[in-house]
């Protein structure tokens, strides 16, 4: 099957290759300017792995999407919507696309797969694919299991599939809204992991995962979504590669900014944040942990401060006659 893999980064390039390694024929596109692209091309590896050389390079949008019906999205998902505007003009809205990426929109909350449908119709065929997974471990060859959710499940249980190996097994979802709040509100949560290790204060990373899974749950709820899904591999079954992991980057930022450390790459919870935030006041569901987290990263608020006080507070009992 000939399949597109827009997006030329760790996660983009591995994809790639994973999927020219279940004998497909791939082509990866990024744009011309990109650094990750020109390395690509003249030494045929990133820093985490070699491109497979079966796997065709583009930097013509309109040739990758001409190339398959079948396209597979992993870039900063801020850029989705400029994306999708881009797919809309050029006229493939009839592909389907797998959204390789976890965040939400900043400005209003939604959802990755509500800007697709929203630039480029109701109709997209489009469906997500998130849950634990580091390409250094893949590429070492370790297993994990992932989730493919959308809202037609004749289209989830083709792409698994296409996608599902030994390497990366593939559950079905089948709750949309959850698998996407919660995929994009664990980066979130592993950035408060992150500020209590720099904090010296992971013992009470145990109560973050308590905390944060029960806070995400009432907002998936209050969104019509099943507030179940935040305890499968969207949400709490992540916990372990980002609150954990030395290669979760969302962690990594945490950690590095209580320490005033500068961190360079890309980490999609300090922006979901943001959104968290809006879809907080939207549907009217209190979310102190990414408030917390907010006022650390963009009001100069004291990590120690506000994270402590989430969890170690003087007891307070309540006598009744």
């Amino acid at each position: 099957m000939k399949i597109t893999v827009i997006g030329c980064g760790r996660w983009g390039t591995f994809l790639a290759g994973y999927l020219s390694g279940l004998g497909n024929s791939v082509l990866l596109y990024g744009r011309a300017s990109s650094e990750n692209l020109r390395q690509l091309v003249k030494t045929g590896k990133n820093e985490y792995m070699e491109l497979d050389p079966s796997v065709s390079i583009e930097t013509s949008l309109e040739k990758a999407l001409a190339f398959s019906e079948n396209v597979f999205i992993s870039i900063d998902s801020r850029q989705l919507r400029s994306l999708a505007g881009e797919i809309n003009v050029l006229g493939f809205r009839d592909r389907t696309y797998v959204l390789c990426m976890k965040g939400l929109e900043n400005e209003t909350g939604m959802r990755l797969t509500e800007v697709m449908e929203d630039v480029i119709g109701k109709d997209a065929r489009t469906a997500v694919l998130v849950g634990p997974g580091h390409v250094q471990n893949f590429i070492a060859g370790i297993p994990s299991c992932m989730v493919i959710d959308s809202k037609d499940t004749g289209l989830t249980k083709s792409l698994a599939e296409l996608i599902a190996s030994p390497l990366i097994r593939l559950y079905y979802g089948e709750d949309i809204i959850g698998t996407e709040v919660g995929a994009a509100a664990k980066n979130v949560i592993g950035i408060a992991a992150g500020m209590l290790d720099g904090l010296g204060y992971s013992s009470l990373k145990g109560a973050l995962m308590a905390r944060g899974a029960r806070e995400v749950s009432r907002l998936v709820l209050a969104m019509g979504g099943n507030m179940e899904t935040v305890y499968g591999l969207s949400h709490l079954g992540d916990y372990e590669a980002t609150l954990f992991s030395p290669y979760s980057r969302n962690r990594r930022l945490g950690e590095d900014f209580v320490l005033g450390r500068n961190f360079q790459r890309l980490a999609e919870g300090a922006s979901t944040v943001r959104s968290l935030l809006v879809l907080s006041q939207k549907y009217n569901v209190d979310m102190p942990i990414s408030r917390v987290v907010h006022s650390v990263l963009y009001e100069k608020a004291d990590a120690k401060e506000g994270l402590v006080e989430l969890f170690v507070r003087p007891l307070k009992f309540e006598f009744r006659n």
